[in-house]
C-alpha cells in the first residue's frame, strides 16, 4: 500500500528541505570563493616575494654567514617576507620580516627536515599560520630560500566568516520553518475545511456554507461545492416530489380499477362497463409508465443509438396522423404549413416522435377547432411550431409548464411537456411557449446539424 502524507507535512518537508539545500549550496559556494580568493592573493604575494628575494640575492652576492642568523632587514616588495635556511633547517639569513617569525619557521623546518622544494604550502609555526614557498638557493649549494606570508589573520577571518555563515544559515532555517509552517497551515486549513464540507455533502447534509479564504482558487472551489450542494438539494426535492406525484397519479387509476373489479365481484356493476373502465385506466397507467421509463432511460438509449437524419416534416405528419382519431372526436382539424424542400435534421427518431406527439396531443386537448403545424427554416435555425386556437396558458402556469408532474387545467398526468422539453434538449434544440390567439409551442434546432 502506498504511503500517504498529510499535505501540511509534505509542504513543510519540501520547503524546509529546499531552503536548507539552497543555503548549503550558497554557503559552500561563498566559502569556496572566499578561500580561492585568499589563496590567489597569497600565491601572488609569495611569487612576488620570492622573485624579489632571488633578485636581491643575485644583486648582493652569496650572503652566507655562519651558523648564527643575521638581521638583514631590508623590506622587499609586497607584504611577504623571505629568509635563507641551510639543509638542516638552520636559519642563515633573514632577508625580510620579523626575527621571531623567522625563528619559528626555522624551528618548524628543522623539525620536519628539508629534502625537496615546496610550492605554496600552508604550515603552522609557533602561534601563527604561514603560506610558504621553498626553493633552492641559486647562489649557494645546500641552502634554501624561503618566502612566506603570515596568513594568521586571514585564516581567522575565514573562520569568522564560516561561523557567521553558519549563524545566518541557522537563522534562515528557523525563519524558513516559521514561514513554511504558516504557509502549510494556510493551505492545509482550507483543504481540511473543504474536505469536511464534502464529507457532510456525502452524508446528506446539503445546506450551503459561507466560506471565505485568502486564496481565490479555494473560494472558487467553495463556490462550486455550494453550487453542487444546491443542485443536489434541488435534485433531492425533485425526487421526493416525483415520488409523491407518481404515488398520487398511480393511486387514482388503481382506485378506479379496484372499484370496478370489486363492483364486478360483488355483482354491483355490469361486467362490460366495468371492464371498459378497467381498460381505460390501464391504458392511462401504461402511458404514464412508458413516459416515466422514457425519461429515466433516454440518455442511455441516445448514447447507444446514433442519430440519423430525419425529415422533420414527415415525423410531424406521422404524429398528427396517429392523433387524427382523437382530433376528430373533439372536432379539431389539422392545418399544415410546411416548407416544400425536405427539412433534414439529425436526431433519434424516438426523441422526435415523443417530442412532436406530446406537443400535438397537448394542442388537440386544448384547441377549439384547429391545430396549426409549422415546419420550415428561419435563417440559421429550423423552426417547428405547434399552435392551437384554445384559451391559451394561464400566466401562473407559464413558469412551471415544463416541470415534471405539474398539471394545468384539464391536464393528464403532468409529464408530457417535461418529456417534450427533455427530447428537444437531447436533440440539441430548445423549446419555448407563448400565447398568441391560443398556445404556441416553438421548437428550434440549429440548421447545420443535418447529418449524424
Amino acid at each position: 500500500m502506498k504511503r500517504t502524507w498529510h499535505i501540511r507535512t509534505r509542504i513543510l518537508v519540501t520547503l524546509i528541505g529546499l531552503t536548507i539545500l539552497i543555503l548549503l549550496v550558497a554557503g559552500a559556494g561563498f566559502s569556496l570563493s572566499l578561500r580561492g580568493y585568499i589563496r590567489s592573493r597569497v600565491s601572488s604575494q609569495l611569487r612576488r616575494t620570492l622573485e624579489s628575494a632571488l633578485s636581491e640575492r643575485s644583486s648582493k652576492g652569496n650572503g652566507k654567514g655562519g651558523k648564527h642568523p643575521q638581521s638583514h632587514r631590508d623590506r622587499l616588495a609586497g607584504s611577504g617576507s623571505a629568509l635563507i635556511l641551510d639543509q638542516d633547517g638552520t636559519l642563515v639569513t633573514i632577508l625580510s620580516g620579523e626575527e621571531e617569525e623567522a625563528e619559528d619557521l626555522a624551528a618548524c623546518f628543522k623539525e620536519r627536515g628539508l629534502s625537496e622544494e615546496i610550492g605554496n604550502e600552508l604550515i603552522t609555526a609557533g602561534s601563527g599560520s604561514y603560506a610558504v614557498t621553498l626553493v633552492r638557493d641559486p647562489l649557494a649549494d645546500g641552502q634554501y630560500v624561503l618566502s612566506y606570508v603570515d596568513v594568521t589573520s586571514l585564516m581567522s577571518l575565514e573562520r569568522e566568516v564560516g561561523w557567521m555563515l553558519m549563524a545566518v544559515m541557522a537563522g534562515a532555517i528557523l525563519l524558513s520553518v516559521f514561514l513554511s509552517f504558516r504557509f502549510a497551515r494556510s493551505i492545509a486549513s482550507p483543504v481540511q475545511t473543504l474536505s469536511e464540507f464534502a464529507a457532510d455533502i456525502g452524508n446528506g447534509s446539503l445546506s450551503q456554507r459561507q466560506l471565505n479564504f485568502r486564496d481565490e482558487e479555494f473560494n472558487q472551489l467553495a463556490d462550486e461545492m455550494n453550487r453542487m450542494a444546491g443542485q443536489l438539494d434541488a435534485a433531492r426535492l425533485n425526487r421526493e416530489m416525483f415520488f409523491q406525484n407518481v404515488s398520487h397519479e398511480l393511486r387514482t387509476p388503481l382506485t378506479s380499477i379496484r372499484g370496478s373489479a370489486e363492483g364486478i365481484a360483488c355483482g354491483l356493476m355490469e361486467p362490460k362497463p366495468a371492464a371498459d373502465v378497467i381498460l381505460a385506466e390501464t391504458d392511462k397507467l401504461t402511458d404514464m409508465v412508458e413516459d416515466i421509463l422514457y425519461l429515466s432511460r433516454r440518455r442511455k438509449i441516445t448514447e447507444k443509438k446514433p442519430a440519423e437524419p430525419l425529415d422533420l416534416r414527415e415525423v410531424l405528419s406521422l404524429c398528427a396522423f396517429e392523433l387524427n382519431g382523437e382530433a376528430a372526436k373533439r372536432g379539431v382539424a389539422f392545418h399544415y404549413d410546411f416548407a416544400e424542400e425536405p427539412i433534414l435534421y439529425a436526431m433519434h427518431e424516438t426523441d422526435a416522435q415523443r417530442l412532436f406527439s406530446n406537443l400535438i396531443s397537448n394542442a388537440v386537448r386544448y384547441a377549439k377547432s384547429e391545430v396549426r403545424l409549422i415546419c420550415r427554416k428561419e435563417g440559421e435555425e429550423i423552426l417547428v411550431s405547434v399552435e392551437d386556437d384554445g384559451a391559451g396558458i394561464a400566466e401562473e402556469d407559464m413558469p412551471h409548464l415544463f416541470e415534471r408532474f405539474y398539471k394545468g387545467k384539464d391536464g393528464r398526468h403532468g409529464i408530457g411537456l417535461a418529456i417534450a422539453k427533455a427530447a428537444a434538449e437531447t436533440g440539441g434544440g430548445t423549446i419555448t411557449c407563448r400565447n398568441q390567439n391560443g398556445a404556441v409551442f416553438e421548437v428550434r434546432f440549429p440548421s447545420g446539424n443535418q447529418s449524424a
